[in-house]
Parts: structure tokens; sequence; C-alpha cells
């Protein structure tokens, strides 16, 4: 085997489609076109979602919803998933690091606390935000809170 005789294999390769080289190629005239229109036209691209006139699917069906950017989302624990949290993990301090950790929230989540539900013994919690009967409640039963 040398250099000068390597052919590619037979059927590997194909020629390429010659149009517009005369009527005798069978691909001149309109070259493979069809007669006029746009899409026979050098430069035509359709539109993203263009329908051929028809009012596109998306600006026909209604505008639904909107999410504010600005929306802070957290994640709710009442009083009484805190006492749960307090007997099943025997967590006095209920951090964020701790709920994290104990696979209560995901990295990341926002945590507050509302008032629904009581508590048995005292808890010193750190959180994000907490509502004003949380906080009460907690502070009654001898425990603090820290905001984060």
């Amino acid at each position: 085997m040398e250099l000068h005789n390597l052919t590619p294999e037979l059927g590997s390769v194909k020629k390429k489609k010659r149009i517009a080289r005369g009527q005798g190629s069978g691909r001149g005239g309109t070259s493979t076109r069809g007669h006029k229109g746009a899409k026979s036209r050098s430069g035509y691209s359709s539109k993203r979602a263009f329908e051929g006139g028809q009012m596109p699917l998306q600006m026909r069906l209604p505008k639904r919803g909107f999410k504010s950017p600005n929306r802070v989302e957290y994640v709710a624990l009442n009083l009484a998933r805190l006492q749960e949290i307090n007997d099943k993990y025997g967590l006095k301090d209920v951090s964020v690091d701790a709920l994290y950790e104990n696979r209560i929230i995901k990295k990341g989540d926002r945590v507050k606390v509302l008032g629904n539900g009581e508590l048995s013994s005292a808890v010193n919690v750190t959180v994000h935000a907490i509502s004003k009967a949380a906080k009460a409640a907690i502070e009654d039963k001898g425990g603090s809170v820290t905001l984060l």
C-alpha cells in the first residue's frame, strides 16, 4: 500500500448536488426552488414562530401571571414543627445551618418561624424572619431569637 494508491471506501463519498448549472444538468431553471414566492428568493429566512400570516400560537394565547424578581421566598416553620425538631434531633439551638445539616431545608433557603402550635421547652432560634406571635411564644418559654 502506498499513498498514491489510497482511495475512499466504495459508497462513502457522494457527489455534490450541482444546482443552477444549465438546463442539461436537470437542475437548471428554477434550481430546485420551485416557482416564484419568498422561498425561491435569495436571502429568504422564515421568522421564528411564523405561521404563514396566521396569528402565531404564542400571540393567540392569553398572557398570565407575574413573578416579581424582588420577592423573597421563605420556608415556613411553625412552633409545632420546631418542637418536633427539638424532640427528634435534640436541637436546643435551632439555626439555619443546623436545619440544613438535618435536611429540613435546602441550601440557600430562607427560614421564617410562624406562631402556629406550642412549645414545651426553651429553644434558641437563629433564622431570617419571625412573626410577632412566634417571637413572644419562644421568649415566654425562656428561649431567645436572633435574626440573620
